[in-house]
């Protein structure tokens, strides 16, 4: 038994995953989802949009954005990319604010037909501790479906 992901799940299109898959080649393909502009999928997992999130809570308040430690031709390919794979409908007119900008994702470990972590962004940026989720999901893959882990 082991991991079978991850799977990656980002709101757009085709044509934006073909250019973010185009730049990023080592990417599996098979483990590529994209939701598209009615955001269904995001809202079918509870995730919002950070406009939405309490001012005064303690995530916004302690957030600290930071950088990836990227070489300068990685950031030169980040800015060549980002605005083509921007979350952002072709038919939006100028001046309007897209809604895909605004929603925040999340983190899911899935052992058969259970959710065995989830972790919900509250701002972008927001994220779980990658080893942590790396920890979570090589137990459940040790774990017979359906049998509680040591984490719960």
């Amino acid at each position: 038994m082991g991991i079978g992901g991850p799977i990656f799940v980002s709101i757009g299109d085709a044509v934006k995953l073909n250019t973010f898959l185009d730049a990023n080649p080592w990417m599996p393909r098979s483990q590529m989802f994209v939701d598209d502009y009615s955001f269904d999928t995001y809202k079918a997992v509870g995730f919002g949009r950070f406009d939405e999130v309490d001012k005064e809570s303690d995530a916004i308040k302690n957030f600290k954005m930071t950088a990836p430690e990227l070489g300068f031709k990685e950031w030169m390919n980040y800015f060549g990319v980002v605005n083509k794979v921007s979350p952002i409908p072709k038919d939006m007119k100028f001046g309007e604010f897209p809604e895909g900008v605004l929603r925040t994702g999340g983190t899911f470990v899935v052992q058969g037909d259970d959710v065995v972590y989830q972790w919900t962004d509250t701002i972008p940026g927001n994220h779980p501790v990658i080893e942590d989720v790396v920890t979570i999901a090589k137990n459940a893959a040790k774990t017979p479906a359906g049998k509680k882990g040591s984490w719960f």
